[in-house]
């Protein structure tokens, strides 16, 4: 078995006391009712502290995937109102990019105007959500299925990403959009170069790709693209009306410290829940006990793909 250790430097509080007005938005209110419970212990298993866990296990999944060049990449793509133009370049110009952009963009050259909404927001006492978006690059073809309607893959990264604290929407490729548009200007055309018929594309190229990646739960081979909104942080400096959960009387809701924006945090979640999933798919397609079994599997099936 694999072990992993994640410490948490900031364990310790001097005082715990009882939580009674819970904040809308949160899980207080629903959770102390379902279980019959304290808002507190809801408070701490809620808490997107849990997400250090599938971040842990996302950086082994990578580590896998790694193997077979394939990779995930997240970053934010809107903060609150403002849109974060996406420099273009290629995977490892727009991962330096990201890197350096204390707000986890592909636009370093917006952070000053994003961190002064974050400040702007911080001085109000109020919070901010945003979109993120995570592609993973390199997928052959075949990952997931059509054929039973919980192993989809687009439906578990779908799951994993929406199940990531505060994530309020998941679409795939072109997502939401492609209900306003006609079917003409959705779907991506195929096409067949034999330049690349060796690579893991096997020759069928599609100049868009509105599809995300993903077509009838399966990957085409084209980068696997996801986009999650994320909704503001639901602890306020200053409260929104709620009740005492002891009086039942209108009081402020509790306030404990609190993150202004963790739109940049919640890219490095998806990213890291994401890459689960696919080398999750991975291991159901090639499987195999070792990795150079898996590796093996992987070539055969290459090469019997190119013959279809």
């Amino acid at each position: 078995p694999i072990a992993l250790l994640v410490p948490n430097k900031d364990y310790k509080l001097e005082r715990m006391e009882e939580l009674e007005r819970p904040r809308p938005g949160h899980g207080d209110l629903s959770g102390a009712i379902k279980y019959l419970g304290t808002i507190r212990a809801v408070l701490e298993r809620a808490s997107a502290r849990e997400t250090a866990v599938r971040v842990a296990a996302g950086a082994l999944a990578k580590q896998l995937l790694h193997q077979f060049e394939i990779t995930a990449f997240g970053y934010v793509v809107e903060l609150g109102p403002i849109k974060i133009e996406a420099k273009p370049g290629t995977l490892e110009e727009q991962r330096a990019l990201r890197d350096a952009s204390e707000i986890y963009s592909l636009n370093p050259e917006q952070d000053e105007e994003v961190k002064t909404l974050i400040d702007q927001c911080q001085k109000e006492g109020d919070t901010l959500g945003g979109i993120i978006e995570v592609r993973v690059e390199g997928v052959p073809f075949g990952l997931g299925t059509h054929a039973q309607w919980d192993e989809k893959l687009d439906g578990r990264l779908a799951q994993a990403v929406m199940a990531v604290q505060a994530i309020k929407g998941v679409e795939i490729g072109l997502g939401f959009e492609a209900a306003r548009r006609r079917g003409s200007q959705v779907h991506d055309p195929i096409h067949y170069d034999p330049s690349q018929a060796d690579t893991r594309t096997l020759g069928f190229t599609r100049p868009t790709n509105n599809a995300g990646g993903l077509e009838a739960g399966m990957t085409n081979a084209q980068p696997i693209v996801v986009r999650a909104a994320m909704k503001p942080i639901s602890t306020l400096a200053k409260p929104l009306e709620s009740v005492n959960f002891e009086t039942r009387q209108p009081e402020s809701a509790s306030y404990e410290r609190s993150d202004v924006c963790a739109v940049s945090a919640a890219s490095v979640i998806a990213e890291n829940v994401a890459a689960f999933e696919v080398a999750r798919a991975m291991i159901d397609k090639f499987g195999g006990d070792s990795l150079p079994e898996m590796q093996a599997r992987w070539r055969l099936f290459h090469e019997m793909a190119k013959k279809r």
